[in-house]
């Protein structure tokens, strides 16, 4: 038997975390031979609008790896549903992450952007998605492109205190940063939990400029975190690149974080409709293998 379930049945809260039994709901999983199991998420902030910012757990180690979805929101959706599916594919295999490792998902970081497009922020399926040609769609007043920001108008991949400006760019565009860096309830909760974890790596999910990037803010980008982007090129087979050069990128995420010393990677899916669950798997694999082997 082969159906559709829901990503949550229900949740408890213990001990100050709450934990959710899951589902299936990728059609291809026959429900006489797997089952949700127990997994635990934590809330580590919320929007603009009041919607919860979840980071989902697995593995118990000492060193952190974390992935990061749809930083903007509707405009990105397809990355919330690759880390929607990460998810599901780690709860069913815990075996995956090494016994030094733990994983952690933040499937949507702008969950007020998620909702503009889709009608909700938490799980959805791409026939809720919009289906039209991106290409048109560079107007931050559009229907689609304003999905990328949060309930201010504010592009959150601009907010981070790197370089940042007041008024940034995307695609040559003029795009509202925020009234400072951090002035954003979705960024700060990102650069606490963040902080707090301390972790080995973060990947961040974008879409759609086919092609992995290390992150560096002033400076170029360290020996590790090239060596960690190749790694995932190689694996994923998505075409490296050691800097970003479509246009000026101030305030990024992954840009502050080598600030602090942590490595980052921005994976950017090909289209704006592709999962790319596979390549994105093979890339995450052999990292872990890589904090858990020569580390």
């Amino acid at each position: 038997m082969k159906a559709w379930i829901a990503l949550v049945a229900f949740t408890v809260f213990v001990g100050g975390m709450y934990y959710v039994y899951m589902g299936k709901d990728r059609t291809d999983i026959d429900l006489t031979e797997e089952k949700g199991t127990v997994n635990q998420y934590e809330v580590i902030g919320t929007s603009v609008e009041g919607r919860e910012i979840l980071a989902y757990r697995f593995g118990e180690g000492s060193r952190t790896f974390v992935l990061v979805g749809a930083i903007h929101g509707g405009y990105e959706w397809n990355t919330a549903i690759l880390s929607y599916e990460l998810i599901d594919h780690f709860t069913a295999n815990p075996g995956v992450v090494p016994p030094n490792m733990e994983v952690v998902i933040i499937p949507v970081a702008n969950p007020d952007g998620l909702y503009k497009v889709v009608g909700t922020s938490a799980r959805f399926t791409p026939e809720d998605a919009p289906q039209f040609d991106y290409s048109n769609e560079i107007d931050p007043q559009g229907s689609v492109a304003a999905g990328r920001f949060n309930a201010n108008d504010v592009d959150l991949n601009r907010n981070f205190d790197c370089e940042w400006k007041p008024n940034a760019t995307w695609e040559n565009t003029p795009v509202k940063a925020g009234s400072s860096a951090f002035s954003e309830p979705e960024t700060r909760a990102l650069r606490d939990f963040l902080l707090a974890e301390s972790p080995e790596v973060v990947v961040f999910f974008h879409s759609a400029n086919d092609g992995v990037y290390p992150n560096f803010c002033d400076a170029g980008p360290s020996r590790e975190v090239l060596e960690l982007t190749d790694l995932y090129s190689k694996a994923s087979g998505y075409p490296f690149y050691d800097k970003f050069t479509n246009y000026e990128v101030t305030g990024a995420a992954e840009s502050w974080l080598a600030t602090q010393g942590i490595s980052a990677i921005t994976v950017e899916l090909s289209t704006h409709k592709v999962i790319e669950f596979e390549k994105n798997l093979a890339g995450i694999k052999a990292m872990l293998g890589f904090y858990s082997e020569t580390r």
